[in-house]
């Protein structure tokens, strides 16, 4: 992605409202406090609660029922933390091909793709950065590559 989504963005609970004690990551959005057991959910542990107890909400219907943008829902969709339900009309798209998808960012044989060019260029930046240490230099192999004076 070429935004940066902060995890803060999620606005993830570090101390309790109730006593001020460290809230401890359980799962799947939610925490606890250390102290008073007291539980809290970050904006992911919101929506999926929302989400169980109203099975196809849309991310416009979440938005104005808990608060949490509709951008931010989109971001948990693209990440795969979300999925389109299978009847749902509304749909995501494949960023490379335009197919329907229901999470994520591509469909699958354009996943495969993408990575497969991403280790690519990978290979090809590696291969650049040992050609400075005197690796695969043409013309010259099985030479002294310095000597002493």
């Amino acid at each position: 992605m070429d935004n940066v989504f902060f995890k803060d963005e999620y606005h993830i609970p570090h101390t309790c409202e109730k006593c001020g004690g460290v809230m401890v990551f359980k799962g799947v959005g939610e925490y606890r406090c250390e102290d008073c057991g007291a539980v809290a959910y970050d904006d992911y542990g919101k929506v999926r609660l929302y989400i169980e107890e109203h099975r196809g909400a849309t991310a416009a219907q979440i938005e104005s029922a808990i608060g949490i943008p509709q951008r931010t829902i989109r971001h948990m969709l693209k990440e795969g933390r979300l999925e389109v339900t299978a009847d749902s009309r509304t749909f995501l798209y494949c960023e490379v091909c335009g197919k329907p998808i229901r999470s994520g960012r591509y469909c699958p044989e354009c996943e495969i793709k993408v990575h497969r060019m991403m280790e690519a260029e990978q290979r090809e930046k590696h291969h650049k950065e040992i050609e400075g240490f005197g690796f695969s230099q043409k013309g010259e192999e099985g030479q002294k590559r310095f000597t002493r004076g």
